[in-house]
């Protein structure tokens, strides 16, 4: 049975939510707070599995208690419960330590899913959240010189860097790709020189830099 508290300052959400999610099999609301002090102290003191925090509380808003709140009961999980949509507010709740984060307004079967995730040990973002997240990181990835420098290499060029940062020798990439070793040596050089590296090291650094290849899978 997940031990959840409700920490939100409206009572008609605190009665909803609380008849919503003690409709759920597996879960047990043992409390409800209005504030976030309310919410903090007693996360201390009954010690629940999930806090389901609102952001804008007065005494003490969500972000302060989810800090808090992760500080002094590490082992809670913490799951935002908000209309803010912006990304600054995703990324203040995220540096303060909480696990999830959803959006009023999504189906209670979703918030359920949230705080079964949480539990779990897993991070829970509402889908429209994580579309916004996307967006915005591909509109700085789309403004990133170095990215704009990857896209001015060819189709070959984009394939040799890859099998470069790989691992694979210059022979092999030529066996791969049915074209001679000098081939590939001067599609290296004009890589090397298009992305403004001197070295292999320096090219899977910039490689990892812009996704290209990734630093775990790299090094496994």
């Amino acid at each position: 049975m997940i031990r959840v508290l409700l920490a939100d300052d409206h009572p008609v959400v605190q009665v909803g939510l609380e008849q919503a999610l003690s409709a759920q099999s597996d879960m047990e609301v043992i409390a409800v707070a209005g504030n976030g002090q309310e919410a903090f102290d007693k996360t201390c003191e009954l010690q629940p599995d999930v806090v389901l925090l609102d952001l804008s509380m007065p005494d003490m808003n969500g972000i302060d208690a989810t800090r808090l709140i992760k500080e002094y009961r590490p082992d809670a999980r913490v799951v935002i419960f908000t209309m803010q949509d912006r990304e600054a507010f995703l990324q203040r709740a995220l540096q303060a330590g909480a696990d999830g984060y959803i959006l009023k307004g999504a189906p209670i079967s979703e918030v359920a899913q949230a705080i079964r995730d949480v539990r779990n040990g897993a991070c829970y973002l509402s889908p429209r959240v994580q579309r916004g997240l996307i967006q915005s990181f591909l509109r700085t990835r789309e403004a990133s010189p170095e990215v704009m420098k990857y896209d001015q290499l060819s189709d070959r060029e984009q394939q040799i860097l890859r099998l470069l940062v790989e691992g694979h020798s210059t022979g092999k990439i030529g066996e791969m790709l049915y074209i001679s070793p000098k081939t590939v040596e001067t599609h290296r050089t004009n890589i090397m020189r298009k992305v403004d590296t001197t070295s292999l090291v320096e090219l899977i650094k910039y490689s990892m830099r812009i996704s290209v290849i990734d630093p775990e899978e790299w090094q496994s």
